[in-house]
């Protein structure tokens, strides 16, 4: 059957009196309403993905509850189920749960996650918060790669170096050590470049995670 009858007879199967236009609206909102007359059989798996995300909100639900919705999906579609998770929440106000492994995907998207390992949960809160309350990888970059050495050889920032290559310093601070540093490395008169932190979802669940084996 084509994408729009297997829309249209999921609104029969629920007993609701779907129009045409409603079932055009949600194809469109997944990118399918130039499709809309293939048959699904014909479908990459991307696309029976955003298929399922239409079925999902045919109905305009208060909570919508997603497993995995990106898998399959190449670059560009990821990022065009990522800005439709987005819009639902912040536009239309709707509640999303997501059950995923592609955490690089959770962190782009949602403001609260929970971390199940082995069926426990783990942690619970705002992604936000979780993250800047860890450490942080920090690269810094400076003018004077000998200068810095020296100067920080003798300080409580040496401890905090974990590799350096070229002009790059990379460090694991706290989130409130950054501008300590930063304000250190110029009352010494060192040029810094670049700031960079890099907080990875990724690196905090697999430290997690393998804490509770």
């Amino acid at each position: 059957m084509s994408a729009f009858k297997n829309i249209e007879i999921l609104g029969k199967l629920s007993q609701t009196d779907v129009s045409q236009k409603r079932i055009m609206e949600v194809l469109e909102l997944v990118g399918l309403e130039k499709r809309y007359k293939s048959k699904v059989k014909t479908f990459s798996h991307g696309m029976k993905q955003r298929l399922g995300l239409a079925q999902a909100l045919l109905h305009d639900p208060d909570l919508i509850i997603l497993d995995e919705p990106t898998t399959g999906l190449d670059p560009q579609g990821m990022k065009e189920v990522r800005d439709l998770l987005i819009y639902l929440s912040n536009i239309k106000k709707k509640t999303i749960f997501i059950s995923s492994h592609i955490l690089y995907e959770i962190e782009l998207v949602a403001n609260r996650m929970i971390i199940i390992n082995k069926g426990t949960k783990v942690v619970e809160g705002l992604v936000e918060d979780i993250l800047n309350s860890n450490e942080l990888k920090v690269t810094i970059e400076v003018n004077d790669v000998e200068k810095t050495k020296s100067i920080l050889n003798n300080s409580i920032w040496n401890g905090k170096i974990e590799s350096s290559a070229g002009n790059k310093f990379i460090f694991t601070l706290a989130h409130d050590e950054i501008p300590k540093l930063n304000r250190y490395l110029i009352e010494n008169e060192v040029e810094v470049g670049a700031v960079v932190p890099t907080r990875s979802l990724e690196q905090y669940f697999l430290n997690i995670t393998e804490k509770g084996e």
